[in-house]
């Protein structure tokens, strides 16, 4: 057995002994040794080999001897400075791969129109002309998370901005037995950008898409704060670079050559 084995490892006073296990069944273990590696945890109706003998014998049972596990989900922050397309493309490929869009912009604009105790707390501040704490922004992301839990996967839109918050999402998603899969970041040259939202300021009714010198003031903000996350995802080998200039289309399948890989 199993202790016996572990035990005769003991005994010959080797330097280093660890158990590794293919298939454990945490319900049934009840030994007191500690399980280093662990393939798969499974159920204790699974019958490790069952079905797998020449004859053919009992492999009319799939409900004993094949595992069902649930897909992962597959979690991206699109990452961009203002004007690199990170909406449009968010639309189009929430589509092409079953994913939840989720808007910072459009999570606070919920709450406070809806008068959500988050809302009326992210008012407050606002109004007070003070930035939303970051536990209230984590919050609101939080409750969106926990509304869509059939979901495939999320593309979160503006989230996170700082290390800080980059951090609470780690946790929260790791709680949740899940992880970011990667951040896919549109690079896109200041000037191309500045071009961009004097364009669009022409028709999107913002004030701070019409003044050269409020958009500058912009991507200097992005580059000091939130560019620092490059960094951040990039030490986990998760950070994925796109060149963010060319048609819709085209960008649109660069971003898909890496969401495939994920």
């Amino acid at each position: 057995t199993l202790q016996e084995i572990y035990n005769i490892f003991q005994d010959k006073n080797v330097k280093q002994l660890k158990v590794a296990t293919l298939f454990f069944k945490p319900d049934v273990f009840r030994k007191e040794l500690p399980i280093d590696y662990i393939g798969q945890s499974i159920t204790d109706e699974f019958i490790v080999g069952y079905g797998l003998d020449y004859n053919g014998l009992g492999r009319n049972y799939p409900e004993i001897y094949q595992l069902s596990t649930a897909p992962k989900m597959k979690n991206i922050v699109l990452f961009g400075p203002p004007g690199a397309g990170k909406g449009t493309q968010a639309d189009f490929l929430k589509d092409l791969y079953n994913l939840v869009h989720i808007s910072t912009g459009d999570v606070f604009r919920f709450n406070i129109k809806n008068k959500t105790d988050l809302g009326i707390l992210a008012k407050k501040y606002m109004d007070e002309g003070n930035l939303v704490p970051d536990e209230v922004t984590i919050n609101m992301l939080k409750a969106e998370i926990a509304k869509n839990k059939d979901a495939n996967g999320f593309i979160f839109d503006g989230f996170p901005r700082t290390q800080s918050q980059a951090e609470a999402l780690d946790n929260y998603l790791t709680e949740k037995g899940e992880q970011i899969n990667g951040m896919v970041a549109l690079e896109v040259p200041e000037d191309v950008l500045v071009t961009r939202l004097l364009e669009r300021g022409k028709t999107s009714g913002r004030t701070d898409d019409t003044d050269e010198t409020k958009i500058r003031n912009r991507f200097n903000e992005y580059n000091t704060k939130t560019a620092v996350l490059k960094d951040y995802f990039e030490a986990q080998n998760k950070y994925y670079g796109i060149n963010g200039v060319g048609s819709v289309a085209e960008i649109t399948q660069r971003i898909s050559n890496v969401f495939d890989t994920l």
